[in-house]
């Protein structure tokens, strides 16, 4: 098996001189670990002694305890090393002058899984916001995209639609890893912090999670596997319907269903649409919390069978559609609040675009929508080519 060497690993084994005089923060949360599972703010400590003085948290908390959406966390005092913990996942998600008074420099040391929604990639672009505003260097340890780094899919964020589920009009599925992610934000995007990024030893952008030798640990509570990670650019719109995304059991995103919903006439009506590399197995499940609490959901599994056929995002679209053609009077879109956005629907804050809600609404072949993002899609293609990192 191939072995990657992520930008912590990299950091330990060849500590930079010049942040041996710098105070550190480290923006970090339970899947911050090398690959014998030693947490980054372990590591960062012993390598730069008493240099380590702040920590920060993004969404779920500093030990990714907290299970759902919009659950803040509380600034905290680390209990193994004493400093400050800051959550940027609470009465802010900007840094302030005072969290970013005690450092010189931020690490970041974050799992992203490939996919525009995901809001650890947002937490990222305030720091370096806040970072350029407050002089504060900032340097970012690179992490594999955990879905591989070729296939880029979906339409690009709608300006209407911005919201901390998205705030650059990028491609839901953008094949970019974390720290690439940094250098398209702070450059294309002007914020103009003084950045770097510390690239991974290994990596290539064919890889899946499981070709990097890497141990897997949830970035999120509901992200368990790398096979959640691969799901979720699609599974995720589930969160802006009536639809459970399987959040409360054991494969959240894997697995999606309501009470109305008859697999028969789901499975007829995808009939002979083509959906590569995935199959879907029924299921009849009982989430214990979030949507339908403890009522029985009628579903489907996702079968990841090839994942470089597999398409999350338009499969899942292929099944949202057949699921609001077989039951009109049932399905529903998911009213506010949603990610801290109270008047707008959720689903056109996740899909990014109010447009294709409509057409979905119309009931217009997924086929005929995706035409239509592609030249958009061909754009941010030729963009994110000059800030890879890897070949």
């Amino acid at each position: 098996m191939i072995t990657v060497q992520t930008g912590l690993e990299k950091l330990i084994a060849e500590p930079q001189q010049w942040i041996r005089d710098e105070r550190i923060g480290l923006l970090c949360n339970p899947a911050s670990v090398d690959r014998q599972i030693i947490h980054a703010r372990t590591l960062i400590h012993q390598a730069f002694p008493h240099k380590l003085r702040a920590l920060y948290s993004p969404q779920h908390g500093f030990f990714a305890e907290k299970q759902d959406n919009m659950i803040e966390s509380d600034n905290m005092l680390d209990p193994v090393l004493q400093i400050p913990v800051f959550s940027l996942y609470g009465k802010s998600r900007i840094p302030s002058a005072r969290m970013l008074a005690p450092i010189d420099v931020l690490i970041v040391d974050l799992q992203d899984v490939g996919t525009r929604v995901y809001t650890f990639i947002y937490t990222l672009s305030y720091c370096l916001e806040a970072a350029a505003k407050y002089d504060v260097r900032v340097l970012v340890l690179d992490r594999p995209n955990p879905i591989n780094g070729i296939d880029i899919e979906g339409n690009q964020l709608s300006s209407d639609c911005k919201s901390f589920v998205g705030r650059f009009p990028i491609p839901m599925r953008h094949g970019l890893t974390i720290g690439e992610l940094a250098v398209l934000f702070n450059d294309h995007f002007e914020i103009g912090c003084d950045l770097e990024v510390i690239p991974m030893n290994g990596w290539k952008r064919r890889m899946l999670f499981a070709d990097t030798g890497l141990p897997w640990v949830a970035p999120s509570p509901n992200l368990p596997t790398p096979v959640s990670a691969m799901v979720y650019p699609g599974q995720v719109i589930w969160e802006g319907t009536n639809v459970s995304e399987g959040r409360g059991t054991t494969q959240p995103f894997e697995l999606f269903g309501a009470p109305y919903i008859d697999v028969e006439k789901i499975t007829a009506a995808l009939g002979a649409t083509e959906i590569p590399g995935v199959l879907f197995r029924p299921v009849i499940f009982e989430p214990a919390s979030n949507k339908w609490r403890e009522t029985p959901c009628n579903g489907f599994q996702i079968h990841v069978t090839d994942p470089l056929r597999y398409r999350p995002y338009k499969t899942t679209l292929h099944l949202l559609r057949a699921i609001m053609a077989q039951h009109r009077g049932q399905f529903e879109w998911k009213p506010p609040p949603y990610e801290y956005e109270f008047e707008r629907l959720p689903i056109d804050l996740i899909i990014g675009d109010r447009g294709i809600r409509e057409r979905l609404e119309n009931l217009e072949p997924i086929d005929d929508i995706e035409a239509d993002w592609q030249a958009d899609l061909n754009h941010f293609k030729t963009i994110s080519r000059k800030f890879k990192l890897y070949g």
